[in-house]
């Protein structure tokens, strides 16, 4: 079955963004594009009945699809006014996708879709890949010479669907894969006989993790041979390494890990931190 690539439209500029942004991807990618607005009937608007604020609702989504259509004709697009609650509504639409595309605000609390609670729920549990759009964003910025940069770590199960993203998205568009990992001087504790004499073999700290960026991207150069590859080794912290090249790429991916806790779904550091702050598209995917 083929799966759509599903935005989130709430009629914000930041939605509409994501929508643009979706369509895009769509036509690069073969796929079809689905809008979805996630309803709720407002009783205190006493002058429109739940059938005229439907109606009105709808009219707005389907706008915004006449728009992606005159722009690209042969994208096949739909869309779809549900009714529930948001976060629900877009996780539900999300698992049912190739990826879920939303807009949102940077250096700052996210918004629209992605507002308090919400948001958090919906890149916590939604299965498939999420992408966050700025407003500000433009076809421009994925001109040639843009990367698409993501993030590595752990061994190569730990990155693998990221990593899997990344090399398609590249491909799809014909730009470079910056891989990227950062690492920092694990504490004295930290060390073990074992880990020790992995360090002695590999040649050192810097050694071993550029050693560790190229095992996890072996298997990504062999699927995908004509994607160009850089990778890309630094002390530091991810999300700083991450954000530092954020400013050259067209597209930012991190894998992301959910955990629930007594106030609610919460998703990784290093994701939280650059879906604040990276000027760029992001895509925070599941691991697998």
């Amino acid at each position: 079955m083929t799966r759509p690539i599903t935005a989130g439209v709430d009629g914000t500029e930041e939605s509409l963004a994501a929508v643009h942004w979706a369509a895009r991807e769509a036509v690069r990618r073969k796929l079809p594009l689905r809008v979805v607005h996630a309803w709720r009937y407002e009783e205190s608007l006493a002058v429109a009945d739940r059938g005229t604020q439907h109606g009105w609702v709808s009219q707005g989504v389907a706008e915004a699809v006449r728009a992606v259509r005159e722009r690209h004709p042969v994208l096949e697009a739909t869309s779809d006014v549900v009714e529930g609650e948001p976060a629900d509504v877009l996780a539900g639409a999300g698992a049912r996708a190739e990826m879920l595309v939303l807009g949102s605000r940077g250096h700052g609390p996210l918004v629209g879709f992605l507002l308090g609670s919400v948001g958090r729920q919906v890149i916590a549990e939604t299965v498939r890949p999420v992408v966050l759009v700025r407003a500000g964003d433009r076809p421009e910025a994925e001109a040639a010479g843009r990367d698409v940069v993501v993030g590595q770590h752990g061994g190569p199960e730990d990155s693998a669907a990221a990593l899997r993203f990344a090399f398609e998205a590249a491909a799809a568009r014909g730009a470079t894969v910056r891989a990227v990992r950062a690492w920092t001087l694990p504490p004295v504790f930290a060390y073990s006989p074992g880990s020790l004499q992995l360090l002695d073999d590999a040649g050192g700290l810097e050694p071993y993790e550029k050693k560790a960026l190229a095992e996890a991207l072996r298997p990504w150069r062999e699927r995908f041979p004509r994607v160009p590859v850089a990778e890309h080794v630094e002390m530091g912290s991810a999300g700083q390494v991450l954000l530092s090249l954020a400013g050259r790429a067209q597209l930012l991916v991190v894998g992301r890990r959910s955990h629930r806790t007594a106030v609610g779904a919460r998703v990784g550091s290093v994701a939280h931190g650059v879906l604040h702050l990276a000027e760029c598209p992001v895509a925070v995917v599941p691991h697998e």
